[in-house]
């Protein structure tokens, strides 16, 4: 699949909430940074999306100025939803770095603002401590400690 093609896939799947397609997109061993889980890597990358889209009601994904070449891919995205824990709605801007390899995603960073993700997603606190590491420090680790708990439960 030509690598262009690849990114318009993984964000078609992205906008249809389908995680295995996603998935498919990926190497057999994938790297995954982005603000809040930061450095995922290989099986914890598919359980990544899976937890996050298996609860998705509302979300909408709009991928733009998507280019390849060589290897590499980039991509700005918007993704817009309801984040579940709070009922907030969030509008999410970002882009995408990617390296390609054998028709698949290798490697997959994600660079958006965490405190403007915080500040919708967790209203006041957010808007007066999502710049704060401590906050940060706190999202983080909630996010990488319901990860876990759900890769637990789906071994099971």
């Amino acid at each position: 699949m030509h690598e262009e093609q690849l990114i318009k896939e993984f964000y078609v799947c992205f906008a249809r909430a389908d995680w295995r397609g996603m998935t498919d997109c990926y190497g057999e061993d994938p790297f995954f940074y982005d603000p809040i889980f930061q450095d995922l890597r290989g099986p914890e990358v598919g359980a990544m999306w899976q937890l996050l889209l298996s609860g998705a009601k509302d979300l909408q994904v709009d991928v733009s100025e998507i280019r390849s070449e060589g290897g590499y891919g980039s991509c700005l995205w918007v993704a817009t939803y309801t984040f579940p824990r709070t009922g907030r709605r969030v509008v999410n801007k970002g882009k995408a770095m990617l390296t390609i390899a054998g028709g698949r995603i290798v490697e997959h960073q994600d660079d958006y603002s965490l405190w403007n993700w915080a500040r919708q997603a967790l209203g006041i606190p957010g808007l007066l401590f999502g710049w704060s590491p401590p906050l940060q420090k706190s999202i983080r680790r909630r996010a990488r400690r319901n990860l876990y708990k759900f890769m637990s439960k789906k071994s099971k």
